[in-house]
């Protein structure tokens, strides 16, 4: 790997652990920008070097440091919203794989940012529900499970369309940049 990817891999890592603690804290599942940073790693480093950048950020988590939106350890793998740390992780990956997939224009990023929002809150959902459902024998039903997870949904899809815009605009300029450092 070179230089270049691993700046931007400890940068966008950087960015995800400063993005959960810009948060509207919520009964289940706050409000984070930890999507934008996660989404916009995807988008701007590919597949397996956005996933990277957020498996660090997890790897720091779970050893403790207090990087996640509710602290850290590797007791945080029983915390109701873990699945959207994973959904991350997995989100960036196919957002990074669809969005590289050929020319990046507006419609590619968007399809590869929404598939990859899709994916993060399906993880974050079923696993907010089997935690609260089967470690914690919550009273919390379904309905006010999908409620609160979803809360989240609508401003992350207009996000989405923006991290497009932007990552249309900057991933010339870092080929471009590439280049010349060659």
């Amino acid at each position: 790997m070179k230089t270049r990817d691993i700046t931007m891999i400890s940068l966008f890592t950087a960015l995800i652990i400063v993005g959960a603690f810009i948060k509207i804290q919520l009964p289940i599942c706050p409000i984070t920008l930890q999507v934008v940073f996660t989404t916009m790693a995807g988008v701007l480093l590919g597949g397996k070097k956005g996933a990277a950048a957020v498996g660090v950020y997890i790897i720091l988590g779970l050893i403790g440091l207090p990087v996640f939106t509710g602290g850290g350890g590797i007791g945080y793998v029983l915390h109701p919203t873990f699945g959207f740390i994973i959904g991350f992780m997995l989100g960036a990956y196919l957002t990074g794989t669809i969005s590289q997939s050929g020319e990046p224009t507006v419609k590619r990023l968007l399809i590869g940012s929404l598939a990859g929002l899709i994916l993060i809150f399906a993880m974050g959902i079923v696993y907010c529900w089997a935690i609260n459902r089967f470690w914690l024998s919550s009273s919390v039903s379904t309905w006010q499970i999908l409620s609160m997870c979803l809360l989240p949904l609508p401003a992350d899809i207009i996000l989405c369309g923006l991290i497009s815009i932007l990552g249309h605009r900057l991933i010339p300029v870092m080929k471009r940049m590439e280049r010349l450092h060659a």
